[in-house]
């Protein structure tokens, strides 16, 4: 039965291997947009960019919500 399953199920395994593949990238993704020193950093840029006078108050009060609900 091992060999009549490995043979019905051999065209699979690219499409297995390619499913894998993306999970490793989607959580990888998922990590990195969740990492609390980069959500900081993007919050000091927010600081900066109101500080210089490129984002009004309400565009860096919007930016700032949406970093801190990465985080939640």
């Amino acid at each position: 039965m091992g060999v009549l399953t490995v043979l019905v199920t051999w065209p699979l395994a690219s499409v297995r291997g390619a499913v894998a593949a993306a999970r490793l990238v989607a959580d990888e993704a998922e990590r990195q947009y969740r990492d609390p020193v980069a959500v900081r950093q993007a919050l000091e840029q927010v600081e900066q960019a109101r500080a210089a006078g490129l984002l009004s108050e309400e565009e860096a009060a919007a930016m700032e919500d949406e970093l801190i609900g990465r985080l939640l």
